[in-house]
């Protein structure tokens, strides 16, 4: 089954057909939100509203455990998942949508493995492709299908938040390598390929990160807004032809 998880600016899909709501309770506390049950284009689906239904819950205190385990008790074992960022390539920016290919990781103090304690043994996951190339396919194939132009690749560098970055950070990350800055996309990923759940990301682009074009001097919170408005329907529409081919 495929489980869809909204970060900002998706708490909800106004396209599926919801069965059920249900609360899911782990080993590993809560999740963000009940797990909403339904079809989109008559197939089924799973939704998680990451930040919670009101989006009331940061970044760094997201309970990405209990999140990836609740979907995955439920049957889910491909996940995709919606975490908006800022651009950092030029070609990225605010409005255009884009699928990472690798991760940078600079987040701390995070719950980052589901391994703990003599119950489960220790697994060294293989990180090194860290998003399913078969879901970025499926990710691909729908781009195309929903008229979607879509970036292909790039590094997703997953940072603490809830602030958003310096100037002066954003040209550190920009010299690691990073095309894209988000507070989300860690260690949602590793917990996944924990599981053996196929993961990948589509990445909507709110604002140009911080010293970037018309964010060179500041980030307009307003602006972030009615780009996400606007973006996040062709994100449903995107997300609608996923679920469709993922069915096949």
């Amino acid at each position: 089954m495929l489980g869809i998880i909204g970060g900002t600016g998706l708490t909800q899909l106004a396209n599926l057909t919801v069965t059920k709501r249900q609360i899911i309770r782990t080993p590993y506390g809560e999740p963000s939100a009940p797990l909403v049950f339904g079809e989109i284009g008559g197939r089924e689906v799973v939704f998680l509203a990451r930040h919670g239904g009101g989006h009331t819950i940061p970044p760094h205190a997201v309970n990405y455990r209990a999140n990836i385990w609740a979907l995955h008790s439920e049957g889910v074992r491909d996940i995709i998942a919606v975490a908006t960022v800022g651009g950092i390539h030029p070609d990225l920016g605010p409005g255009r949508l884009a699928l990472p290919e690798q991760i940078l990781d600079y987040t701390h103090g995070r719950n980052t493995s589901f391994h703990e304690g003599i119950e489960f043994p220790v697994r060294h996951i293989d990180f090194t492709e860290p998003y399913s190339q078969r879901i970025r396919e499926l990710c691909k194939q729908a781009a195309i299908k929903a008229d979607e132009p879509l970036f292909d690749g790039g590094v997703y560098a997953a940072v603490q938040g809830p602030r958003l970055e310096t100037a002066a950070e954003i040209n550190r990350l920009e010299r690691d390598g990073a095309t894209m800055v988000g507070m989300t996309g860690m260690p949602e990923a590793a917990l996944a390929r924990e599981l053996d759940i196929e993961y990948a990301a589509i990445c909507p682009v709110a604002n140009h990160a911080a010293g970037r074009g018309s964010s060179l001097h500041g980030i307009r919170y307003e602006d972030i807004g009615t780009v996400l408005a606007e973006t996040m329907q062709r994100v449903r529409l995107l997300l609608e032809q996923m679920v469709v081919l993922h069915g096949r």
